[in-house]
């Protein structure tokens, strides 16, 4: 199937979703590949989650710049159980992100049924996309636990 029928394919599935960033990716995508800009691809796929990171940090980091939360806020949450289950729940998703791109180097293909998990996530579970890290830590996990489960029968 070539590129860009595919890339039409993830639009409509991404409208028909309501998945507005994957719609938006494969528009944008689409749009460099029709104007021979695929030359960017490479810089794309190499420090595209880079800025897709920083832009998400950068988001979740505004309450601190616009003092909706302050020095007594994080004392308070992370000396209470909610704020330690959270910094529990942030070191384990780093660390399956680091097993993801493990699996990832290693596995490269795998990257296919994450975006089709993702999208099949997002149109029947209501899912949000939050990055193929965190699907490939977790499709890591599972990995892992099939090959023990088979081992033990």
């Amino acid at each position: 199937m070539r590129g860009e029928l595919l890339l039409v394919l993830l639009m409509v599935i991404g409208l028909i979703g309501q998945s507005h960033i994957i719609a938006t990716a494969a528009s944008l995508l689409l749009i460099l590949k029709l104007t021979a800009l695929d030359r960017f691809f490479p810089t794309v796929e190499r420090r595209g989650l880079e800025l897709g990171l920083l832009f998400l940090t950068i988001a979740v980091l505004v309450p601190f710049a616009t003092n909706q939360i302050g020095l007594q806020d994080i004392v308070s949450l992370v000396t209470s159980w909610y704020g330690i289950l959270a910094l529990l729940g942030g070191a384990i998703a780093t660390y399956m992100n680091r097993k993801g791109l493990q699996l990832l180097q290693l596995e490269p293909e795998m990257i296919v049924g994450l975006i089709v998990g993702s999208i099949f996530g997002i149109i029947f579970l209501k899912g949000v996309p939050v990055g193929p890290l965190m699907a490939a830590g977790i499709a890591s996990v599972l990995v892992k636990s099939f090959v023990v489960f088979r081992k033990l029968n």
